[in-house]
């Protein structure tokens, strides 16, 4: 997989998100076609691809959700609520060697943290 593009209203907002909060660095900004778009991430992993929209293509109730996974669910829930950002479901432990928690971008899309023991 090369990227996973996000249609979303506050590209700064969303930016802020992926890229100060998350952690993901940012590869390139660019415009296209009169919309803004930033590609996040590194060479290892998929891209988030941030498009600039009036409206998501996509609903956030669409069931579609981003995953990442973290070194430390416990240092990841803190360091989100220093950011005053809460856990929308979860933690959930599925099988012993893995948990993950769900958290709302700003459009409202699901992003799992995840980690594997």
């Amino acid at each position: 997989m090369n990227w996973i593009t996000l249609r979303v209203r506050d590209l700064e907002a969303s930016l802020d998100f992926y890229n100060r909060i998350l952690g993901l660095p940012i590869e390139r900004r660019f415009e296209s076609r009169g919309k803004q778009i930033v590609m996040l991430g590194t060479v290892d992993q998929p891209k988030i691809e941030l498009i600039q929209a009036s409206e998501p293509a996509l609903k956030p109730e669409c069931g579609v959700s981003v995953g990442f996974e973290v070194a430390s669910l416990y240092d990841a829930i803190e360091h989100l609520k220093s950011h005053g950002i809460p856990v929308a479901r979860g933690p959930i432990t599925p099988n012993p060697q893995l948990r993950f928690f769900y958290i709302l971008d700003p459009d409202g899309f699901e992003v799992q943290l995840a980690e594997h023991s």
